[in-house]
């Protein structure tokens, strides 16, 4: 790529950490509220996921005939740890938010703030 489209992915990543930012200040039912959280966490990893592209870089296993660059499997490993506790803070927030309900009959963190 040239010009200014060389990090179009990077705008695109910002935009949508901007976007779970707003749902997650904005929003007052708590389950928008972790869609917003998960949208966020999801712009988080596609960044770090992309940082360990290289362009012309092939898979890091050396042997006869493969040059270098090398492309770094250490995001993605990263990713994948990050991804299983994102799917577990995600289970144990919407268990939370079941109980919640449950005990005050509302998931609005507007009406929340008064039931005690």
């Amino acid at each position: 790529m040239d010009g200014g489209w060389q990090h179009l992915d990077y705008f695109a990543f910002v935009a949508l950490f901007c976007i779970g930012l707003y749902v997650v200040l904005a929003k007052s039912n708590l389950v928008k509220k972790l869609l917003g959280l998960n949208i966020m966490e999801t712009s988080v990893f596609a960044f770090i996921v992309t940082s360990g592209m290289v362009d012309g870089g092939t898979a890091p296993v050396v042997g006869p005939g493969i040059d270098a660059p090398f492309a770094s499997p250490l995001p993605h490993a990263l990713i994948l740890t990050g991804i299983v506790v994102a799917v577990s803070i995600t289970a144990l927030a919407l268990a939370l938010i079941v109980e919640i309900k449950r005990q005050c009959g509302t998931i609005e963190a507007d009406e929340l703030k008064g039931a005690e």
